[in-house]
């Protein structure tokens, strides 16, 4: 076994690659440094090495190191200096400090101060590469971390939503202005419309993003079991509880408490609920201790809660405490101008998530989506365009490849022969009648990139023409446009 798998088995931690952290080794004998680096390359980690403290505070201006081993007492700049720099420069790096006997209380105030650790003098290779390796640990775990961390802002992100309509520019910029502050929100729209994926998105653009948001569907409960879902049960509570057992509000503490269909809430669950949004206090069932939560509240509802309230079945002043701040989610067929690249979306993520070979939607395909009236919503579209992906065999996603749903909509497949482009309005088509052909031209082609995001290739699937011309017409356009301001600006200087 070689030195650099001991290492890596040596603590029992998660595996890491050597080769991919940067070491800094600082020290004013060059003997002493090149023996710890050269301790160091044996089991693969890559060092840069500095004989004194200036010039180890160039390269921490300059570079990026993970890990800085440095020796404490050394001229002009000293460890104390070194690791200050490195905390304003490199705030993700660790730094060692390297000490004799007689300067480690100053080791153990570097510590105090943000250093990692400390190695004493004369210091063994074993020691030295213990040290490390447990500051490594340290770095990798930031960096899985982060890596989730950008994850999730990627798939539960503002910008994990995908739309082009206005009306969901609307939504989002509603969003943006919310996420930031601590308020109740309730979110309102049809099954489908993504009101998880809202709520996940808010969550993790809010202050409390490093926090838990957990999500509970209080239709899916059994009536009996959902205040013990929410508020947890301490054992013998009722038959089955065996132990004790913690509920969601604890669980969600100083995060995010999703609640989707609220709406089915039984009424003696509505008024606890309305006490611990007054109080920020829950008592598990079967016990008369209280405990102080920390959570914010969002909700979702299909259900038109004003009608319920005046029929009796939800609680007024509930509904007021939820609806701090409302946001309504359109519905698919409200908001057409997305169709298209949701289906782009979904399509690179199944055949990402499928292992398939590349396949593309036929201008037919686009047109039947495009028309069809989508009453499961995004939901729907997505579970579609997973189905067609999973059974293509020919990289060509076709009619024949459509489900059922599209294949025996026949109001759908009329709409979809009548729809030459699916923004095309009564209005519109009055102001083009009587303009020269390439004025209908430009503006079909720009009404069809903005209606599939600027993918040029869909776009040019749809208008019925190749590529290339597609790209010659944008750069004709270009010129044009350049050439109408620069008419501007010479008639502005005219005037002037």
């Amino acid at each position: 076994m070689s030195e650099s798998q001991s290492l890596k088995k040596s603590s029992g931690k998660p595996e890491y690659d050597p080769s991919t952290f940067r070491l800094l080794v600082v020290d004013n004998e060059a003997a002493h440094a090149r023996a710890m680096t050269e301790s160091l390359e044996k089991v693969g980690y890559k060092c840069t090495v500095a004989t004194s403290g200036p010039e180890a505070a160039t390269l921490i201006e300059r570079d990026t190191f993970d890990i800085i081993i440095t020796d404490m007492v050394m001229n002009d700049v000293d460890g104390m200096k070194l690791l200050k720099l490195a905390g304003q420069r490199l705030p993700d790096a660790e730094v060692v400090m390297v000490t004799g006997h007689a300067t480690v209380p100053i080791a153990v105030e570097a510590m105090q101060q943000g250093a990692f650790n400390f190695l004493e003098k004369p210091i063994t290779p074993s020691r030295l590469r213990a040290i490390v390796e447990k500051a490594v640990g340290a770095v990798s775990l930031r960096r899985q971390n982060s890596e989730l961390m950008s994850r999730l802002d990627e798939r539960f992100g503002f910008e994990g939503i995908i739309y082009t309509s206005k009306k969901m520019q609307q939504v989002i910029d509603r969003l943006r202005r919310i996420a930031a502050t601590d308020a109740t929100v309730l979110i309102t729209g049809e099954n489908g419309t993504g009101k998880e994926i809202v709520a996940q998105a808010v969550h993790q653009n809010s202050p409390r993003r490093n926090k838990p948001i957990v999500a509970i569907n209080t239709g899916a409960i059994a009536e009996n079991l959902v205040e013990s879902e929410l508020f947890g049960h301490v054992k013998g509570a009722f038959t089955g509880a065996d132990a004790d057992r913690i509920g969601a509000f604890e669980y969600a503490n100083g995060g995010t408490l999703f609640l989707d269909e609220v709406g089915d809430m039984p009424m003696s669950t509505q008024i606890k609920l309305l006490r611990v949004l007054e109080e920020s206090k829950i008592t598990r069932v079967g016990d008369n201790k209280a405990i102080k939560v920390n959570v914010r509240l969002i909700s979702a509802t299909n259900r038109p809660l004003e009608a319920m309230i005046d029929a009796g079945t939800f609680r007024s002043d509930l509904y007021f405490r939820l609806k701090v701040v409302t946001v309504e989610l359109p519905a698919l067929r409200e908001r057409r101008e997305d169709v298209i690249p949701l289906m782009d979306h979904f399509r690179k993520m199944f055949l990402r998530r499928h292992d398939k070979p590349a396949a593309h939607f036929t201008p037919a395909v686009t047109k039947r989506f495009f028309a069809y009236d989508w009453p499961g919503n995004v939901r729907e579209l997505r579970n579609f365009v997973e189905m067609m992906v999973v059974l293509d065999t020919d990289g060509k996603l076709d009619v024949e490849d459509l489900p059922p749903e599209l294949v025996d909509d026949e109001a759908g497949e009329h709409a979809a022969e009548e729809i030459t482009l699916p923004t095309i309005s009564a209005d519109t088509d009055s102001n083009l009648i009587g303009q020269p052909l390439s004025v209908i031209e430009r503006w079909a082609i720009e009404k069809t990139l903005q209606l599939t995001n600027d993918n040029r290739e869909e776009a040019a699937k749809i208008l019925g023409i190749g590529a290339r011309t597609l790209y010659r017409r944008l750069d004709q356009y270009k010129k044009e446009s350049d050439e109408e301001d620069g008419e501007s600006g010479d008639a502005g200087s005219d005037d002037a």
